[in-house]
């Protein structure tokens, strides 16, 4: 089975469609196969897999780990809708601290990789939504960062109203002109395959 690979309007971020048979008794696809990556020019060395469960309203976010541990990411949402969203924070990038948004569904069984310099989080559409992701790197408390869900400069339309969030998310989330004045990320441009 292949992949179709869709670039996004920012460099590095591509939506990435996996072969899929289906048939009357369900469906079968590959979710990740390093192989067939590595034919598109897609090198990551992925070391663990998260699974998280949300409610309703629910946003998650928007975190990172900073580059002392950075971190590509492919996220996938195996049960229900969310509404995910990365946001650039790689300074000196033509698009830093803009963001974009891509509904990752059980049903169109899309998948969002996220390289390096971007925070992420993501808005539960559906009752609840369970959230399936890889990292290239381990998890590193000394180097989680959060961007604010609802930063004004960065301006997310998100599609819903009155979140429910973590204290963490409600409380720790610091402004884009903080990331600005600090970078936690250069801008290197991607080349090759990965830039689309």
């Amino acid at each position: 089975m292949d992949i179709r690979i869709q670039p996004t309007e920012i460099d590095g971020v591509l939506i990435i469609a996996p072969g899929c048979f289906e048939d009357e008794r369900g469906f079968f696809f590959e979710s990740y196969n390093k192989a067939v990556w590595l034919r598109h020019g897609l090198d990551h060395n992925f070391v663990q897999d998260n699974h998280s469960r949300s409610g309703s309203n629910v946003v998650r976010g928007l975190h990172f780990q900073d580059d002392t541990a950075p971190q590509f990411r492919v996220v996938r949402c195996t049960v229900g809708e969310v509404f995910d969203v990365v946001v650039d924070l790689r300074v000196g990038s033509p698009t830093f601290g803009r963001w974009l948004g891509a509904t990752l569904s059980a049903t169109n069984r899309n998948q969002l990789l996220i390289p390096p310099g971007f925070a992420h989080g993501f808005a539960v559409l559906t009752e609840f939504a369970e959230i399936q992701y890889k990292v290239s790197s381990y998890h590193k408390p000394s180097a989680e960062r959060t961007l604010a869900w609802n930063d004004a400069e960065v301006g997310i339309k998100w599609p819903l109203t009155d979140p429910v969030l973590s204290e963490r998310d409600r409380i720790l989330g610091r402004p884009l002109q903080e990331y600005r004045s600090n970078p936690c990320f250069q801008y290197h441009r991607v080349s090759g395959p990965l830039a689309g």
